[in-house]
């Protein structure tokens, strides 16, 4: 006989506490509702969505060595929780998602073009914003090159990379990446330039608490993503100037990664473009400056979604 919760069980009643146990305490709610999605090539990637199902969507595509986490100030706005439907995910390679070994699986700009098109299919994304961070911007052109942009609202750019042909648009923090930064085989020299890359991404640094989770996510994008990922071809100008649906642009003027000079050539390319430049901000607006942020991106949705 098994006494569980003041009751005296015996025979099948042993069973049914022995599976109790073994099932252990239920899972905590979650304040996002989760999707697995297969992508074309067989990767299985981690999406996560937020906020009013039946609002106008975005769809937040993060940047390098990041996560579907680094839109925490956006997911948990409540503003936005209630005016918008929102999707964040991780990219393959980062985060949750599977982490493949091979090149061919983040040379080609097609896979990023169809993980992103798998991603707003599986989550039932309706005319989405786009809006891409960094190493995100590439994502979004290789979703135009292979998708085009009739299924989109709308395209926000967030210090985002829209052609890789000129390396003067690329800042000084780029320094801390490659094989013998962030890349490294040394565990000790891949973490001590991660943390200086991640520093790069900020004038406005976070708090001590706030850089600890950002470094985490960071640390569990392994070795063999971190190189492929770097060194893939990109120009985009030709999809953004076939644009005909708006595009807000969205950049620090301290950048330390992507130069200002970027985001005045992804502008200029696009025909319905709107530059919103943020003075003493760094790489990241989103997080740096999020009212503002937040109420530009929301705006910006509003009236692309109409």
């Amino acid at each position: 006989m098994i006494e569980r919760r003041g009751l005296m069980l015996g025979g099948s009643g042993v069973l049914l506490a022995q599976s109790v146990q073994a099932q252990g305490p239920a899972a905590p709610a979650l304040p996002y509702r989760a999707h697995s999605v297969a992508t074309p090539d067989g990767v299985t990637v981690q999406a996560y969505e937020y906020g009013n199902p039946r609002g106008p969507a975005i769809f937040f595509i993060h940047g390098y060595m990041q996560a579907g986490m680094s839109w925490e100030r956006q997911v948990s706005d409540p503003q936005m929780l209630r005016d918008f439907r929102m999707v964040t995910y991780d990219m393959r390679g980062h985060g949750m998602s599977d982490k493949p070994v091979g090149d061919q699986f983040y040379k080609t700009n097609k896979a990023w073009g169809d993980e992103v098109a798998a991603v707003i299919r599986a989550t039932g994304l309706n005319r989405p914003v786009l809006v891409g961070w960094s190493y995100g911007g590439r994502l979004m052109g290789d979703y135009l090159t292979h998708h085009g942009h009739a299924a989109l609202a709308g395209m926000s750019y967030v210090a985002a990379i829209s052609s890789s042909a000129d390396p003067s648009r690329f800042g000084p923090g780029g320094r801390f990446g490659g094989p013998a930064g962030s890349g490294s085989a040394d565990p000790a020299t891949a973490i001590r330039n991660t943390v200086g890359f991640l520093r790069a991404c900020f004038e406005v640094q976070p708090s001590a608490e706030d850089f600890e989770t950002i470094l985490a996510f960071n640390m569990m994008v392994p070795r063999h993503a971190r190189l492929s990922l770097l060194g893939r071809p990109g120009i985009y100008d030709e999809q953004l100037r076939a644009l005909d649906i708006p595009v807000l642009v969205t950049q620090g003027v301290k950048d330390q990664l992507v130069m200002p000079s970027m985001a005045q050539h992804t502008a200029a390319m696009a025909r319905q473009s709107r530059l919103s430049m943020y003075e003493n901000i760094g790489h990241s607006p989103f997080w740096e400056d999020a009212a503002r942020f937040n109420r530009e991106l929301s705006e910006f949705v509003k009236a692309a979604q109409r």
